[in-house]
């Protein structure tokens, strides 16, 4: 499911909901992905495809388990 903010400056109380659960959803999501450039390692990695994808899978979730 992809989620889309609504827009617009009279915006109902269930939308502004929606709207702010979608940018914590989007912090997270965008926060991972810094770390992952900032930290280059999937650039030095020399493994196959299969555990580089397990790789990246897990670094947002210990960036996320240490902050």
């Amino acid at each position: 499911m992809i989620r889309v903010p609504f827009r617009g400056l009279r915006i109902k109380l269930r939308q502004r909901r929606h709207n702010s659960t979608h940018a914590r959803i989007r912090c997270l999501g965008e926060q991972a992905m810094d770390a992952l450039k900032g930290w280059r390692l999937p650039r030095k990695l020399r493994c196959s495809t299969t555990r580089v994808t397990a790789i990246v899978k897990t670094l947002p979730a210990l960036r996320h388990a240490s902050t």
